[in-house]
């Protein structure tokens, strides 16, 4: 499938690493909110912590879940157990403890490695639900901890240096839980080799990643795109990665860029347009990019455009999947087409399916997009009926509609879920929100299908309004209606104080779905 050489049939991720950059053991590789950590610095401790968690007795292939604020502990946790042969499960750190204890349970947990602040939330999910945790590392606890529990940096200096396990490219190395927009979420099993596959075709095949750079992610390391951008993609080359463990508000990341210089940052379109909507947005100056990425949801070209201007820096537009492990197809430095998604990555290949599951040959049809790749995971963690359904042989199904323009340029338009016909056409939710926000006085806006006194399907913004500005229904019709086909400007308009979100920050439409159901 790919021109790159394979890993070998024998490989751990951790230890490749480690080789990778034997020679630079003086050079940073991760700087966090409380100090730096060189190349040998992480070899040492990964090596420990590798050989601690030999010592508490876990096994090969049993799963530990990974609970932690961005860090150099967190990638000390990661690559120490992949190194052992164990499997991180790592997981949002915004969620509740019901939900962790659904994690616990659905991934027989033997171990918990945790963050200090998280450690109550932890704690509180464990009292829910029967597990086999016995063992919880701490990550920076301020004061004395409980029986069976271990200060991260304790169990780090008391214990031996070990060995790598022997694991195989294609054993389960980690999980990440892929949240449905319905249902439980799904434990999505990747191997060892999918880290390297990623690194090798986006990380130096799009983004061109090197030793020199400084990256600074503002999503985080529990996402499959926070774990490319900020771990495996700069370990491989022996760059140098800025770590932050509050959330990544406009001012905090504005800190990062100005204090620490990253070269390379990667965020997602809400937080790029919350940043170009403050008044102490840093000049071009007063930073050091040379690139900047997006994924999690389509770009606008609005906000796009508007950031390239400020920065004198293109934002590379790209698709990622959970399922896929980072992105498959992306615009790249010097061939940008903001308002598509670019290309196919070299090493992916695409296809765009009709509803009758042919493959679409011409152009600007709207088709299901599926993904052929070496990177693509091994499957729902006992979860049969799912897996069958978006791994179809080399194939993954990636739940979002495509069109793809005669340059093969790819537009993103929708989700399966989220999609609409109006009057027999599909309509992108997604087109009419990006065409809503362009309006000065709206910030947020999101769109869903509402049905007529006809039964028939019109679409309802819902709109959320900047601070101090005012607008009629009429005056949000009129704007769209000057910018897209007619039979696409919003029926429906209500004004609302804010949107519903996941814990990553992606409006869930099907919330407000569910309200509209509801509504007297």
């Amino acid at each position: 499938m790919s021109h790159m050489t394979p890993p070998p049939t024998e490989f751990n991720f951790a230890q490749h690493l480690i080789a990778t950059n034997a020679a630079r053991p003086e050079k940073i590789a991760l700087i966090d909110d409380t100090g730096n950590t060189t190349y040998g610095e992480l070899t040492e401790q990964v090596r420990h912590f590798a050989g601690g968690l030999k010592a508490l007795g876990l096994k090969r292939e049993e799963r530990v879940l990974l609970l932690m604020q961005d860090s150099s502990d967190w990638v000390v946790a990661f690559l120490g157990s992949l190194y052992a042969g164990i499997v991180p499960v790592a997981v949002n750190t915004l969620l509740t403890a019901e939900d962790y204890a659904f994690m616990l349970s659905n991934s027989r947990a033997q171990a918990a490695l945790v963050s200090a602040a998280l450690l109550p939330t932890l704690q509180a999910a464990l009292d829910l639900v029967k597990t086999e945790v016995q063992h919880v590392v701490v990550s920076r606890p301020a004061g004395p901890l409980a029986q069976g529990q271990y200060n991260m940096a304790d169990f780090v200096a008391q214990n031996n240096p070990v060995l790598p396990v022997q694991t195989l490219a294609d054993e389960p190395a980690f999980w990440l839980y892929s949240s449905g927009s319905t249902g439980k979420p799904k434990g999505t099993v990747h191997s060892q080799g999918n880290l390297y596959w990623t690194a090798e075709l986006y990380g130096k095949g799009v983004l061109a990643l090197r030793e020199s750079d400084v990256v600074f992610s503002a999503a985080k390391l529990f996402f499959a795109y926070g774990l490319g951008n900020a771990l495996t993609y700069p370990l491989s080359v022996g760059a140098s990665v800025v770590l932050m463990a509050e959330r990544p508000t406009p001012q905090a990341t504005f800190k990062r860029l100005v204090d620490h210089q990253p070269t390379v940052f990667y965020g997602a379109p809400t937080g790029y347009g919350g940043m170009l909507a403050q008044p102490d947005l840093p000049a071009k100056s007063a930073v050091a990019l040379r690139l900047c990425s997006s994924a999690g949801e389509a770009l606008p070209r609005d906000i796009a455009e508007r950031w390239s201007k400020h920065f004198g820096c293109d934002i590379i537009d790209g698709i990622g999947s959970t399922e896929m492990l980072h992105v498959f197809l992306s615009n790249r430095p010097g061939d940008v087409r903001y308002g598509t998604t670019g290309k196919a990555v070299p090493g992916y290949e695409l296809q765009l399916r009709g509803e009758d599951g042919g493959v679409l040959a011409g152009h600007d049809e709207i088709g299901d997009l599926f993904i052929q790749g070496p990177s693509s995971a091994l499957m729902y963690w006992n979860n049969r009926d799912k897996t069958r359904d978006t791994f179809q042989g080399v194939w993954t199904k990636s739940g979002d509609k495509y069109t793809r323009d005669a340059d093969g340029y790819y537009t993103y338009a929708g989700r399966n879920d989220d999609m609409l016909k109006v009057s027999g056409i599909y309509v992108s939710p997604f087109e009419v929100e990006s065409t809503l926000v362009q309006h000065p006085a709206i910030l947020e806006a999101a769109v869903i299908g509402k049905e007529d006194s006809d039964g028939l399907t019109k679409t309802k913004a819902f709109i959320v309004l900047k601070a101090g500005q005012s607008l009629t229904q009429e005056e949000v019709k009129a704007f769209v209606k000057e910018r897209l086909a007619p039979y696409k400007y919003p029926r429906f308009i209500e004004f609302v104080a804010e949107l519903p979100k996941t814990a990553t920050g992606k409006i869930q439409r099907f919330r407000l779905r569910e309200l509209e159901k509801n509504a007297p």
